[in-house]
């Protein structure tokens, strides 16, 4: 009899721990279980059941608030945010992608084929940590949307969490601001061209007229011939210099389309070193690349150009500095991308001119035409890269190109 009766006590225990356990699986939080008329152990244990049942009910509530408040949250983002699997499958979308796409509602990403085949295929091949812009244009609008991707896991499912957000208004300011800038150094440099030669035409148009009237030859003398001679020579040579910034302006203006071919990083390294090492003991030179048979997809002369430009700008830096080091390393980011990065430990550059180095003849240089540097960030876009820059006066200055 006790043997039978502690085989129903151990199978009653069962049942309620499975009831109970079945409930909280189920998410059935109404379970409650007697706590009257029973023996002192059954009565414990349905008291911790039902406390327990009701520590769980009160942590779901408070994880369903929490959802509801960060689904609000991304609701009323004004970035687009949407994830899916790797089977494409939207898991979930935000309002405002759907407002960008002008498509609802999106359920897998074949539905982007509808918006645009381009832009299907961008992410039906997304990689991780990828970023990308994408302009969409419609009968109704143009837009620039800068889309960057990131992956993250749950319930042992990896996805891809999707930002989009049209950034066209922050381009045409940014533009403006641009063409501002531009304008201004046109002028200060056509001016500076201008100025002088109205000037010496002026005065040499005096040597021959008085009150408006040409001068008699008879009265012209050797003075006359000489300042005339002298004149025209500036003229011509402001008009030379005049012609010297138009080259560099059609310069700028007509970089080729990158001829792109797969060039060892040591191979080209190797080749600027040769190129900018000043044979001096006061700027010293080292090269590091990381893996060392890394290969870069990209046209070797164009990118000579901008690495020589920058170890130029470096060795100038360094003039009449002792312990003179510049540093050029090639490498793979944590973002799986290749880099080039040309540092030194010069005066670097201050805040105030960190905005106006790639402006186009924006120079602080006594020579030069002030195009190196915004001819270089003109050479990476075409090669879909970026060129970045910081700098720590007297500490360090880096610049950093991103393929």
């Amino acid at each position: 009899m006790q043997v039978l009766l502690f085989i129903r006590y151990i199978n009653y225990t069962n049942r309620k721990l499975s009831h109970f356990l079945n409930g909280i699986e189920n998410e059935d939080f109404t379970l409650h279980f007697p706590e009257k008329d029973l023996i002192k152990p059954f009565k414990n244990l349905n008291q911790s059941l039902n406390k327990v049942n009701s520590l769980i009910h009160e942590l779901h509530l408070k994880k369903q608030a929490q959802e509801q408040f960060y689904h609000e949250i991304l609701k009323q983002a004004n970035i687009g945010i949407f994830a899916f699997n790797e089977n494409g499958h939207i898991i979930y979308s935000n309002p405002t992608v759907e407002n960008l796409l002008n498509y609802r509602p999106l359920n897998h990403i074949k539905q982007l084929r509808q918006v645009d085949e381009k832009l299907f295929s961008f992410f039906d091949n997304l990689k991780p940590f990828e970023q990308k812009l994408f302009q969409i244009t419609n009968e109704r609008e143009k837009k620039q949307l800068s889309i960057k991707s990131s992956t993250i896991n749950m319930h042992k499912e990896n996805l891809f969490l999707v930002t989009i957000q049209d950034i066209n208004k922050e381009l045409e300011e940014k533009e403006t601001d641009s063409w501002i800038k531009l304008i201004k150094v046109l002028t200060h440099e056509i001016m500076n061209s201008i100025a002088p030669i109205t000037s010496i035409s002026e005065s040499i148009l005096k040597y021959y007229k008085v009150n408006n009237k040409l001068i008699p030859i008879s009265e012209f003398d050797e003075k006359h011939i000489i300042n005339t001679a002298k004149g025209l020579e500036i003229i011509s040579e402001q008009g030379d210099n005049l012609m010297s910034f138009v080259r560099s302006y059609r310069t700028l203006l007509s970089v080729p389309v990158p001829e792109k071919e797969m060039v060892p990083a040591k191979t080209l390294l190797d080749n600027i070193f040769l190129l900018i090492n000043p044979n001096n003991d006061t700027v010293k030179i080292d090269i590091e690349i990381v893996p060392e048979n890394l290969e870069l997809y990209i046209d070797k002369k164009q990118i000579t150009q901008v690495l020589i430009n920058l170890g130029k700008n470096a060795l100038q830096s360094l003039n009449d500095q002792e312990n003179g080091i510049i540093k050029i390393s090639a490498g793979i980011n944590n973002q799986d991308k290749k880099f080039i990065m040309l540092s030194d430990n010069g005066p670097g550059i201050t805040a105030e001119l960190m905005e106006e180095i790639f402006v186009p003849f924006f120079t602080t240089k006594t020579t030069g035409t002030g195009i190196g540097l915004s001819l270089s960030k003109q050479i990476m876009r075409l090669h879909d890269g970026t060129i970045k820059v910081h700098s720590i006066p007297n500490i360090e200055t880096r610049f950093v190109l991103n393929f």
